[in-house]
């Protein structure tokens, strides 16, 4: 495997984690999984494009900001995705006052998922039609 199908891999196990942490009545857990399901996915697209990975969460979404402006199969929504679902990893690593409530998890999964799919159509090469 390649270090994009390597995260994506990562990214779609961590987005069914999510979906399982909701159904149990886990919030925070879903949104800090979702989080991560799409940032394994800008990963994936920035090994993709440059061979490399960025060191840091804000290095990769700023790369991934980078990058995707390039891409018009990615959309705005998708690039800001990983920045308002870091604030529920934050939510969900450092606690009170803030909460994850259950229909933000739930946008942040449905929002992995199409960034997972989109990332996996761009950097998954299909074979030409015969």
């Amino acid at each position: 495997m390649s270090v994009p199908d390597d995260h994506l891999a990562k990214a779609r196990e961590t987005l069914e984690f999510a979906r399982y942490a909701l159904a149990g009545g886990y919030s925070e857990e879903a949104g800090r999984s979702a989080y991560m399901a799409a940032y394994h996915a800008a990963l994936a697209f920035i090994a993709a494009r440059t061979g490399t990975s960025p060191k840091t969460h804000s290095g990769t979404r700023s790369e991934f900001g980078r990058l995707a402006r390039a891409e018009s199969r990615i959309t705005r929504e998708q690039v800001s995705l990983l920045g308002w679902t870091y604030e529920l990893k934050n939510a969900s690593d450092y606690g009170l006052p803030h909460t994850v409530m259950p229909e933000d998890a739930e946008r942040a999964i449905d929002g992995a998922a199409r960034l997972i799919e989109t990332v996996t159509g761009i950097v998954t090469p299909t074979a030409p039609p015969p």
